[in-house]
């Protein structure tokens, strides 16, 4: 156990399955609905969860990719998990494949409270993103978005987090526990907007106006990505935030998304920027040179 309450390697896996056993809030979180998986569940909730998970490997073994229980077996499989990279596979690959299924949010749900007991803000992030994104109309939003503005905050991202406290105020519907929760940090926030905001642009125009002299033009970005997908485009962009980046999309008039990072004004300087994100992201970022 961590200093701030959250769990390490291998324990990880054991919070998937209290995640399942504790008592659920009081939103809609899909209940399996196949009969052999409601056992499981039943069987996890009186203890035996090494059984529970032996029941839910079998019937993974012997359904077909297509079958519509199978999304279903595999979001059981991942909370019912003790390793860590098993919860977190199974529960990637409800929302890769099939995320028009009634688990995919449910997924993302719980893939956001797995980081954050990981202790990983980025990926925390990058699922309660995905699921505001994808499942607007999914009331789990709420719940994630709690963890999720608390990983923000650890990213000393203000703003967002506190954006998303409200998000979870507006939706703890009746529950009390909860929204007790959200409001510890609400109150942080309110003494946050309370203090004048200045961002890094106004300080910056306000120092080349006091000097007499107009910004210096920034000539020099790295590209990072070029794409037509919109939704890959917003899942890189929020990848970079939470690393800092200060990320933004260019539309070319063939259509093409390209993502770019900052404006420098000396190619030396986007060249370590360069360096920086095919070292943290892998992948053929260049240097592109800008009127």
């Amino acid at each position: 156990m961590r200093a701030d309450g959250r769990m390490d390697g291998w324990a990880v896996g054991a919070l998937a399955a209290v995640l399942l056993l504790s008592a659920h809030p009081p939103i809609r979180l899909t209940a399996q609905t196949d009969p052999r998986l409601a056992d499981a569940v039943r069987i996890a909730q009186a203890g035996q969860l090494d059984s529970a998970r032996a029941v839910v490997s079998r019937l993974l073994r012997t359904l077909p990719p297509t079958d519509s229980v199978y999304p279903e077996a595999l979001y059981t499989a991942g909370i019912l998990s003790p390793e860590p990279q098993l919860v977190a596979r199974n529960l990637q690959r409800v929302v890769v494949e099939y995320g028009l299924s009634p688990w995919a949010d449910d997924a993302l749900l719980r893939l956001t409270q797995f980081h954050f007991a990981q202790g990983d803000p980025a990926a925390t992030v990058q699922a309660a993103e995905r699921l505001r994104r994808d499942y607007p109309d999914s009331p789990l939003r709420a719940r994630a978005a709690f963890p999720a503005a608390r990983a923000y905050f650890d990213l000393k991202d203000e703003p967002n987090g506190c954006a998303l406290i409200r998000e979870a105020l507006e939706g703890a519907g009746e529950d009390v526990e909860f929204k007790n929760q959200v409001r510890f940090y609400a109150a942080r926030c309110m003494e946050s907007s309370a203090a004048p905001t200045t961002s890094i642009a106004d300080t910056a125009a306000r120092r080349d106006t006091a000097a007499g002299t107009p910004p210096a033009p920034s000539a020099f970005t790295v590209q990072v990505l070029a794409v037509r997908s919109a939704a890959q485009v917003d899942e890189l962009l929020t990848r970079l935030k939470v690393m800092g980046f200060d990320a933004r999309v260019v539309r070319d008039t063939s259509g093409l998304f390209k993502v770019r990072v900052g404006r420098y004004a000396t190619r030396e300087e986007a060249h370590r920027v360069q360096a920086r994100l095919k070292t943290r992201l892998g992948g053929q970022p260049f240097v592109v040179e800008e009127p």
